[in-house]
């Protein structure tokens, strides 16, 4: 971010990818979270950190951004993973489901639960639409009305066994193909103690 400013609504992503050994795949995710559709660096977007594991062959990029950006930040990362990522052939020690695998959103500063579970199921929807075969699964407060918990949907999903996901009905788009694997989004913390 630029500097802070008194009102501004913030919000973050810690974007999950199954990336880590090819740090130019990675790096080119996380530049598409910066710009905008011109082309052009986005003012109030700004990536914090990249960590990545090179064993589990995962990365976790950190976006920050005005509740207004951020989804949009955020889609345009995750287009890039899908076209990147291909499930097919990814190893790692880390239990994963797909090239965009989790993304949690949390609210940072002047943003409620309420506006942070809105972008995350609008991001859902867009992505449904630009990605085919990308099936979603929700969580938290995109999941409406049930807001089951990371944890349950785990359970459901037999999130830390590597399994043919086509039989899985997923909660926006179509069954799961092989090349974009499950995306689980979007879990919104109200307190450190809620995970």
């Amino acid at each position: 971010m630029s500097s802070c400013r008194v009102g501004l609504h913030l919000a973050a992503c810690l974007l999950n990818i199954s990336e880590a050994r090819k740090k130019s795949i990675v790096e080119n995710i996380a530049k598409a979270a910066l710009l905008e559709r011109n082309g052009q660096r986005h003012p109030e977007v700004s990536v914090l950190n990249v960590f990545s594991d090179p064993e589990y062959n995962r990365s976790v990029i950190t976006i920050a951004a005005s509740i207004d950006e951020l989804g949009n930040s955020v889609l345009a990362a995750c287009l890039e993973a899908f076209q990147s990522i291909d499930m097919e052939v990814q190893e790692g020690i880390h239990p994963c489901l797909g090239a965009v695998d989790l993304i949690p959103i949390y609210p940072l500063s002047g943003v409620g639960v309420e506006e942070c579970g809105a972008v995350a199921r609008s991001l859902a929807e867009n992505l449904v639409l630009s990605v085919p075969g990308c099936s979603v699964f929700l969580f938290g407060e995109a999941d409406l009305p049930e807001k089951r918990p990371l944890v349950q949907r785990r359970k459901q999903l037999g999130w830390f066994t590597r399994r043919d996901f086509s039989t899985l009905k997923s909660d926006l788009g179509a069954a799961p193909a092989r090349r974009c694997g499950l995306t689980v989004t979007l879990r919104l913390f109200k307190q450190a103690r809620d995970k």
